[in-house]
């Protein structure tokens, strides 16, 4: 019987424990001679443990005495009258409050799950996590013996580029594959020579394929993101968004130039 081949789809699935008996051991196998393929597994890992270990005080957090079951239960045993009264009385409170929250709230929006806006708060979020590393910031390091090229192009596809920000004062160190929603992407990291890191991330788009550079800006962290010919592109970090903009515009350029 002929083996299905193995997909991103079950390294993914290797990561969260979601495959049967037989298909993790087939996986596993696989991975004992696909050293590209391990390393991506190992990034995966390393960013679900980072992610767990930030929400991990959430997670044991005591639950809300209003979600409380015996407090639930207690409240169901009021009266039917005394219940009716008061949601009589939430209801007008709420299309009061309703009305004028959505005047106020006009402005807000919940967080964008697509496309580049998306990309620009997952760079954001490799950046929190890994910028601050100073033991494995990267999992392939940038020393010339062609691992991370080789890392790149299974990731991203043999057109990717690895962008040179020498020009701006800026050395690659090295990069990692890193999940997201949208499919695996590739975290470019960059430092100056005062210590100052900046990430690169890239991965294939879905939504806007094809989408003008613009600027993200969350609390001390900014950067420009933009997609060209299906591939998306977001520089992020600490330093302010202007003095990013021509080293994301020297990105592009590179980028647009490998085509």
């Amino acid at each position: 019987m002929t083996k299905r081949p193995i997909t991103e789809d079950d390294l993914q699935a290797f990561v969260d424990s979601a495959l049967d008996v037989e298909r993790r051991q087939e996986v596993a196998e696989y991975l004992l001679t696909n050293e590209d393929a391990a390393a991506r597994v190992s990034a995966y890992e390393r960013h679900a443990s980072a992610l767990r270990a930030a929400m991990d005080p959430v997670a044991h957090e005591p639950v809300p005495s209003r979600l409380n079951l015996s407090n639930i239960a207690a409240g169901r045993k009021r009266s039917f009258s005394r219940q009716y009264l008061h949601m009589a009385a939430a209801a007008v409170v709420l299309i009061v409050v309703g009305a004028a929250g959505g005047w106020t709230m006009r402005g807000y929006s919940l967080p964008p799950t697509e496309g580049v806006a998306a990309l620009a708060q997952e760079a954001s979020a490799s950046y929190r996590v890994f910028a601050p590393d100073k033991l494995r910031p990267v999992e392939v390091r940038a020393d010339g013996t062609g691992s991370m090229a080789q890392l790149v192009s299974a990731t991203l596809g043999p057109s990717a580029i690895v962008p040179d920000l020498s020009k701006a004062g800026y050395r690659l160190m090295g990069a990692r594959v890193v999940p997201t929603t949208h499919g695996p992407g590739v975290l470019f990291m960059y430092d100056d020579d005062k210590g100052m890191r900046l990430v690169m991330l890239s991965r294939r788009m879905l939504i806007d394929q094809n989408k003008p550079m613009a600027e993200y800006s969350e609390g001390s962290i900014g950067g420009w993101s933009w997609a060209d010919n299906g591939m998306g592109f977001s520089l992020v970090g600490s330093a302010p968004v202007d003095t990013l903009h021509p080293i994301a515009d020297e990105i592009r350029s590179q980028a647009t130039s490998s085509l």
